[in-house]
Order: C-alpha cells, then structure tokens, then sequence
C-alpha cells in the first residue's frame, strides 16, 4: 500500500457541497451497488447544500480535495462517507472522531443491513445494534439497522 497524506479536517464551508454531493454518490455507488439511484446529482448537490447550511458537517481534505465529510444534526449521523479510493486509511476514523468529540451523549446513526463493511466499521468504534427495520422507513425500501454509541 502507498503512503498516503494525511487529511485535514475542518466544518464544511458552502462551497464544498459540490464535493461533498461528489463524494456521496461515489462511495454509495462503489459500496452498495444493489441502491436505487433515486436523486439525481443536481438533487444531490442541492440536499447537501441545505445539509451543510443546517447540520454540524466537516470534511476532510487531502490537498485541496475533500475526500470524506461527515453530518451531524444533534445526536444522529446522517451521513459520513469517504471515497471509494481514500478508504482504509483512517479517515472515516477522524471524522468519527469529530462526530463523537460534538459534546453529545450518545450518537444515533442508520446503515443499510446488506452493508456489511459500515456495519463493522462502526461496531470497531463501540456502536452497537439496537433496531433491525424491514426499509419501510427509508426512501430506497432497504432493510435497515439503528445503530447507537454511547459516552463512558
């Protein structure tokens, strides 16, 4: 494995969420091909525009590229990902980091069951399981699962 620079991370500006809407549909193309692609990337671009503007989001970048973001409304992770060629390197782990160092008790986050690889991810970083859902709650109908971390 080549060495890697180390990312940067800082609360998202505006004019990231073209990056950010980037980086989304990339890592959930490459993670879970099985999705509907229900949004388009103007949808996209536009859901993370109000996201940055409404909910605690950071990036993380290497050199000027924003390779990863994170978004936090209270205690729920709405989304975190990092692109398909910047994973395995840490940078899902900073950006937990972040999320966790927000000041809250608990955080609260949703995968897709089949995601095999988020669901260990987090179980690595001490969420546990708490809800199995059949998708009738989200917008692509995929079973899903609740996970929770809760502060020592």
């Amino acid at each position: 494995m080549s060495e890697r620079a180390p990312a940067l991370v800082r609360p998202a500006e505006p004019d990231d969420a073209a990056e950010i809407a980037r980086v989304s549909r990339l890592a959930r193309t490459e993670a879970m091909p099985w999705l509907p692609d229900l949004h388009s990337p103007d949808d996209d671009l536009r859901f993370f525009r109000a996201t940055v503007d409404r909910e605690s989001t950071w990036v993380a970048l290497v050199g000027h590229e924003v390779v990863g973001f994170v978004c936090v409304d209270g205690e729920q992770v709405d989304h975190l990902y990092v692109a398909p060629d910047h994973q395995g390197h840490g940078i899902g782990t900073e950006l937990l980091s972040v999320a966790k160092g927000l000041g809250t008790q608990r955080l609260r986050l949703w995968a897709f069951q089949r995601n095999e690889p988020a669901r260990a991810f987090y179980a690595h970083h001490g969420f546990g399981e708490v809800e199995l859902t059949d998708g009738d709650g989200n917008e692509e109908r995929e079973p899903d699962v609740c996970l929770e971390w809760t502060r020592d």
